[in-house]
């Protein structure tokens, strides 16, 4: 394998991931990284999710819960992330493994009662009671490598994590 390769294997930029783990290795500090976005209400349950420079990201909902069905609602956006999440960690875990990646697919779906986000139920759960990831991988790859490869990933990604643990939430009226 040459040196090209490996660098872009399943086109991974892996200089600029094995630098970043270099640098924050060195001064763990930099680990430490904030993100964002911003959301305009644009209508009726339509918003807009401005992320740095990059086009708005709509949300709608689907007309059975009184949207007008033209983009995903929040809660698929939610799963959908967590679906990128878990793509970026199998390329970037492949690559540095030396896997090449012919197709990953990865499908979720979660189980979502409607009954306190509608308010008939106070002290209910307005999230998910469950999120199901089935990850399709092709690759030709030792099935004991790409086992390491799928335990990495889940074991390391940032919203799978997020969405697993309890985490702070302030939301601030001003």
């Amino acid at each position: 394998m040459t040196t090209e390769v490996t660098r872009q294997l399943n086109d991974v930029d892996l200089e600029a991931v094995v630098g970043l783990a270099t640098a924050v290795a060195a001064e763990p500090e930099k680990g430490d990284t904030k993100w964002g976005a911003r959301v305009i209400w644009t209508g009726a349950f339509r918003s807009e999710a401005r992320i740095r420079d990059f086009d708005p990201i709509p949300s709608d909902e689907p007309v059975a819960l009184g949207g007008t069905d033209t983009a995903p609602n929040p809660v698929e956006q939610l799963v959908a992330a967590l679906g990128n999440c878990l793509a970026v960690g199998y390329a970037a875990n492949a690559s540095a493994a030396g896997i090449e990646l012919d197709g990953l697919e990865i499908e979720l779906e979660g189980d979502l009662n409607l009954e306190t986000f509608l308010g008939l139920r106070g002290d209910g759960h307005a999230g998910y009671n469950a999120i199901r990831a089935r990850v399709k991988i092709e690759s030709d790859a030792d099935p004991d490598a790409i086992d390491a490869l799928h335990q990495r990933v889940v074991g390391t990604s940032p919203v799978g994590h997020t969405l697993s643990r309890a985490v702070d939430l302030a939301v601030e009226l001003v």
